[in-house]
This record gives C-alpha cells, structure tokens and sequence, in this order.
C-alpha cells in the first residue's frame, strides 16, 4: 500500500532509517486484547525492505529484544541463517504510537529466503528432511548450553512466561483437563480422581528434580510459519523470536513434537531423539528423567478430547476408552532411553 498519507507509519519507520519509505504491508500477528503484535515491512524509495515490529504486551520489552538479537546471533554462528534484529537509530529499542497503542519497536532485516508455507511444493507440508535439518540445528544449540537469557521460553515448565500468566501453561491445560472430566456422568469420577491424581504425584516428583536437566536458549517457535527453505527445498533458517529463551532440551522437544494420538506423538518423540543425539550427547539424568516428564506433559491437556465427547454426547464406551488411555499413558513404561544413544539410525 502506498504510505503517502501514513504520518504515523513514516514517523516509526524515520526510527529506524533515514531513507524515504514509499509503501508498506501489516500484518497483524497478535492474541487478544492484551497481546498486541503488528509486523509492518516497508519498502524504501530505493527498493530495499525493512521488518519493522511493534508489541504491546508483558512479554516484548527492550531487555528482552537484546537477548533475541543474541539468539538470532548465536544461531546465525552455527550455520542457520536468522534475519538480523537492529536498533533504532539511536541504539535503543524505542516506544511508538501506533494505533492506540504504545509498542516497544525494533527491526528486523527482511528475510533471504521464503517462508515454507509460502513455497509451493505441489502442496507437501514439512518434509522429512526440512523436520531432520531443524532438530539437528536444534541440537547444536542444545550442546552450546547457552546461558545468556534470564527468562523461559514460551514452552517453559514451573515457571511463567508472562508476569500476567497464572501458572505454567502445562499446568493450566491439565487444570482444564480435570475441570472438563468432573463434568463426566458420576460412574467415571473415581477414575477421575486417580488419573488426576497420580498425575500430581508425578509432577510433584518431576518437579524437585527439574532444576538439575540441562538447558540452554532456543527460537522455541519450529512450526512452519517460521521455517525458511531456498529454492531447491532445503532448510535455510527461522524467524520470529518472540517466544525464545532459555528452556530444558527434552521439554523442548517433547512440546514440539504433537499428535492427538498417543502413539503417533511417542514415533514423533522418539524419532527426534534420534536425529538430535547424533549432535547433542544426553545425559544420564536426562534419560532417568524423560518418563518422568513425558507424563506431565503429555497424557491429561486441554486439547484432547474430553471436551469434545461431552459436547458430543458420547457413549460410556467412548468416554471409558478415553479415560483408559489417559491413565495408561500416566503409567506405561515407555521406552525413550534407547532412543537417545546417539544413534545413526532413525529407526523408533
């Protein structure tokens, strides 16, 4: 769109730039009301582009952004290409009006390469190698065990990633969890009240021990919306590091990796144990302790199907099915050790 008329937008981009911008595109990337989040990629009188983004939220502020620009450094170091993050012309990350809000501005040098879900692959969603080449840059930041960020990323456990959330975000889905269940015909509450609690018990324990698993700082956002691929279809680098900081490898990987069913998620899991040992050496409580964290994770979320069998009306059957593999899930003795040998073979 033509910016002639745009002083607002002309003023943002003067923050950042001395050249004159002749049109620009928005797009809005926020969630909720209190989760403003615009993107605004200018184009300048010469040709050259420039990602500027605006944030009004408890999450963006200056401190943070300068460890985002440390993170996209570290990962351009080892060999995945991440746009540049700058400063205003003044070396700061300054504050600017726009629409009604006040956002913490900073820039971003507009991408090399395409987005996955903008190249056309005769429709093909990630390839198995595009998956392959992300875990193993994943895993080359794992062995960094960088240490540089103060906070969680947004996949963080025990702790928050806002000032505004409540609790942990696996700890509010298992909360919606139990309050959908309770909701069940009486006959299935007793059954309730065990998955619930042997899934306290486990998170109790999961929870004195998850200080001691190693960490270090990741993008933490590995979906395709985030994904660059050249021409010739190969993983080029990411974007977008709003949600990145410091995180436990394994928790990491255990969130990536999510299917509705719970065979499908362990074959995700496992597969990516393997690719990312071939880079990464797990340790001994690492592998003592995935089990562990798998069910907390894993078997009781907001996002299963509880809700949709109430809605749905469902059979006893259905709901004693559901209910048995919540708690078989909480229970079995899934094997993730053998898959985090360093192994060649990717083979779960």
């Amino acid at each position: 769109m033509d910016i002639a008329n745009k002083k607002e937008l002309k003023d943002i981009f003067a923050l950042f730039s001395d050249k004159e911008p002749v049109s620009y595109e928005i797009i809005e990337t926020g969630k909720g009301e209190t989760d403003f989040r615009c993107t605004l990629i200018f184009t300048a009188d010469d040709g050259s582009r420039l990602v500027i983004k605006l944030s009004d939220n408890d999450f963006t502020s200056p401190e943070r952004i300068k460890v985002w620009q440390r993170i996209s450094e570290e990962y351009n170091a080892l060999g995945c290409y991440c746009p540049k993050i700058y400063t205003d012309k003044s070396g700061g990350f300054p504050c600017a009006e726009y629409n009604g809000h006040s956002c913490v501005a900073y820039a971003e040098e507009y991408a090399k390469y395409r987005l996955l879900q903008e190249r056309d692959f005769d429709g093909d969603r990630e390839t198995g190698e595009i998956s392959r080449a992300k875990w193993l840059l994943t895993a080359k930041a794992a062995a960094k065990h960088f240490d540089f960020a103060p906070f969680p990323s947004g996949y963080c456990l025990f702790e928050r990633f806002c000032p505004s959330d409540k609790t942990d975000e696996v700890t509010e889905q298992a909360q919606e969890w139990k309050a959908q269940a309770q909701k069940l015909p009486d006959k299935f509450q007793a059954q309730v009240r065990r998955i619930i609690q042997l899934w306290l018990d486990n998170r109790a324990q999961l929870e004195k021990v998850y200080p001691t698993l190693p960490t270090s700082v990741f993008q933490a956002d590995l979906n395709s919306t985030n994904l660059l691929v050249d021409d010739d279809r190969n993983f080029a680098g990411l974007i977008d590091m709003n949600i990145s900081g410091r995180e436990v490898f394994l928790n990491y990987i255990f969130r990536e990796n999510f299917s509705r069913d719970f065979e499908s998620e362990i074959y995700k899991i496992r597969r990516v144990l393997c690719i990312t040992s071939q880079e990464y050496i797990f340790s001994d409580i690492e592998k003592e302790y995935a089990l562990m964290l798998y069910r907390c994770l894993k078997p009781i979320r907001k996002d299963f199907e509880i809700e949709e069998l109430l809605n749905e009306k469902a059979d006893d059957e259905q709901i004693q099915k559901c209910l048995d593999r919540c708690e078989h899930y909480l229970t079995a003795d899934i094997d993730f050790k053998t898959y985090m040998n360093n192994r060649t073979e990717e083979n779960p």
